[in-house]
Parts: C-alpha cells; structure tokens; sequence
C-alpha cells in the first residue's frame, strides 16, 4: 500500500515539484522535501522565519496522515550557514519537537 499525504495549501507539489511531500506505507510514513516554502511559494527572509514554516509544513502533512509530532522518531536536517542559524533553529525546533526527542 502506498497512499500520498498531501495537505490541501501544498497540493500544488507534485505537480510542480513532481514528488509527494509524503507517503505512508501501512508501516511508516515517509515525508520528502520539508522546506521553508510557504503555500503561495514564497519563502520568509528570515531563518527562524523558515525554520518556522518548515516545521508548520511538517506537522501540517502529519496531521494529514493521522498523526503527529510527538510520534517523529527521527529527523535529518540540511543547512545552509548553519553555524549562523544554528541557535535559531534549535529554538524553533524546541517549540514543535519535545522529549522523548527523534533520533
């Protein structure tokens, strides 16, 4: 079984993008390309602004598949100058992501 997770405000990804932000399986969800882009496509110019959005983006398709943020249990992140973000985005990510923290 593969079912695609799309939330209505991002429908517009595979087609633009052509991939899913995300696919459950039966098992696992999988979930593709979280950025910082806003549904009119649009990216804040702020990091911690992106991080925000980011991490909106995230549990809006969990939701979507009947889940949540506190079932995450692990996460890989890409950074541009992440040593001059990196405070901002442990802060943001300090407000959707609580202990038992995702490996």
């Amino acid at each position: 079984m593969r079912k695609v997770i799309l939330t209505p405000e991002f429908a517009h990804y595979p087609r633009d993008w052509h991939f899913s932000p995300g696919i459950d399986t039966g098992d696992f969800i999988f979930l593709s390309g979280i950025t910082g882009t806003r549904p009119d496509r649009t990216l804040a110019p702020d990091p911690e602004t992106q991080f925000r959005d980011a991490f909106s983006f995230l549990r809006s398709n969990l939701l979507q598949a009947g889940i949540e943020v506190r079932n995450i249990v692990e996460i890989t992140t890409y950074h541009v100058g992440l040593n001059q973000h990196l405070s901002a985005f442990v802060k943001v990510k300090d407000e959707f992501i609580a202990e038992p923290y995702p490996a």
